[in-house]
């Protein structure tokens, strides 16, 4: 959660609003008190896509989905 003043608020709102579509609450406050939160719309939220971090995963060992041994009592 993120809470700023009225005043930062108004400074850097595009960046707030970026925060928000990434998830983030954002609370504004005046002074110390809380007055709103500022909401996405539904409508409005970023759509996943599938195969969106294919190009970040460099690489992955073939025994990547073996057992561990630490867990072989575990194991049927």
């Amino acid at each position: 959660m993120i809470q700023v003043t009225v005043h930062e608020a108004k400074t850097h709102l595009s960046k707030l609003i970026q925060q928000a579509l990434a998830g983030e609450e954002i609370i504004i406050a005046k002074g110390k008190k809380p007055l709103v939160k500022l909401v996405v719309l539904p409508e409005a939220r970023l759509q996943r896509r599938l195969g969106g971090a294919a190009d970040v995963i460099l690489y992955m060992a073939d025994d990547f989905d073996a057992p561990l041994d630490m867990f072989a009592d575990y194991m049927p």
